[in-house]
């Protein structure tokens, strides 16, 4: 299985009906998207923890997405509503982070 995860900040100056729209991008690909196998969406938690201090970035959200395999990723990647989520996501990130993990068990992280 492949997980693409996301991390995301949207920009500060950003108003409702910016935000609503990238909710409804967001929304649009993650449910039209066809090789999505499944998805999770969320928002940090901050506890006052070591690692909550010591982090580099400030990310607010999560978006982790499954796929069978790297075609479906490759599907994904060049899917229109996933184009255009992209060049929304950039445009409105404070900061954000995108990458892809081959998931398998503890003895493959070799």
């Amino acid at each position: 299985m492949i997980v693409h995860l996301v991390l995301f900040t949207p920009r500060s100056d950003l108003g409702e009906v910016e935000l609503t729209t990238i909710r409804d991008a967001l929304q649009h690909a993650l449910t039209e998207i066809p090789s999505i196998r499944s998805y999770k969406v969320g928002r940090r938690l901050r506890f006052g923890t070591a690692y909550d201090r010591a982090a580099p970035l400030d990310f607010e959200f999560l978006v982790t997405i499954e796929f069978e395999d790297e075609r479906a990723l490759s599907d994904y990647l060049a899917h229109p509503a996933h184009q255009q989520l992209g060049q929304m996501f950039y445009a409105t990130s404070a900061h954000a982070l995108a990458c892809d993990f081959k998931l398998g068990p503890v003895s493959e992280l070799q």
